[in-house]
């Protein structure tokens, strides 16, 4: 008896969507610690102007100004915490590739928040650098923001060796010579060993010892799925450099 290849077709596409969102749990199950802190501080904030609304109104002449300046910092906290709430569900969201007009820039923006809380979990600095005047992709953003999320994570524990004042990551956009987009994710960490480099891309290679070695086979596998190719190279002076490379329209 044969299979239908058809079937065989979704079944394959259904698997690998499935891994892919189990990936992108996985990634953002790790980063849970920085999460909780990011999301902790606005409904700290909240709690603290509430107190200070309750204490003023209490006066015998309350300055209702100052009851105000504290109501407005209420609601912006709180749109705050809504905006790291909203982001997550994008990220955790589970559905098909979809392929959309993407600013690369602003993609990273939106993920700035969660990758400096995790980067003061683990002590250490992020910079951000953006290159004006990229031309936008089209490309599924989720997708994207998981495999950055993933490089970033794996930077930041790469430098758990490192003394904490020098360890630093740095997100990067530029235009490469042929007109296509690179985001590199680059740390000043030990490096990754010739042996460990040659399978890095391998499922389940992986140096962690509660890893799945399924973040850089997923994170290949949707640079690939893009037109895109995601790379390892070694960082100067020291550590390790990811580069993903996206196709631009021409």
């Amino acid at each position: 008896m044969t299979a239908d290849p058809s079937k065989l077709n979704d079944d394959s596409r259904r698997l690998h969507d499935r891994l892919l969102h189990v990936s992108r749990l996985a990634a953002v199950g790790e980063m849970a610690a920085g999460i909780a802190h990011e999301l902790n501080q606005p409904l700290a904030a909240v709690a603290n102007y509430a107190q200070a609304c309750e204490r003023l109104l209490g006066l015998p002449d309350p300055d209702l100004e100052e009851v105000r300046d504290a109501l407005r910092q209420i609601t912006a906290q709180a749109v705050r915490a809504g905006d790291i709430i909203n982001r997550l569900r994008g990220l955790t969201r589970a559905r098909g590739a979809r392929g959309e007009p993407t600013d690369v820039n602003s993609l990273i923006r939106e993920l700035a928040d969660l990758i400096e809380s995790d980067a003061r979990h683990h002590q250490a600095r992020c910079r951000i650098e953006l290159t004006d005047g990229l031309p936008p992709l089209v490309l599924d953003r989720a997708q994207i923001q998981q495999v950055v999320l993933a490089l970033v994570r794996n930077a930041l524990e790469a430098l758990a060796e490192v003394p904490a004042p020098s360890r630093e990551v740095v997100v990067r956009t530029a235009r490469a010579r042929d007109g296509d987009i690179t985001i590199l994710v680059c740390d000043n960490g030990p490096g990754i060993a010739p042996t460990v480099a040659q399978r890095l891309f391998d499922p389940f290679c992986t140096t962690k010892p509660a890893g799945t070695g399924l973040g850089l086979a997923s994170s290949r596998t949707i640079a690939r799925a893009h037109g895109g190719t995601l790379e390892h190279r070694p960082n100067t002076p020291n550590g390790a450099c990811f580069e993903l490379n996206l196709p631009s329209q021409r």
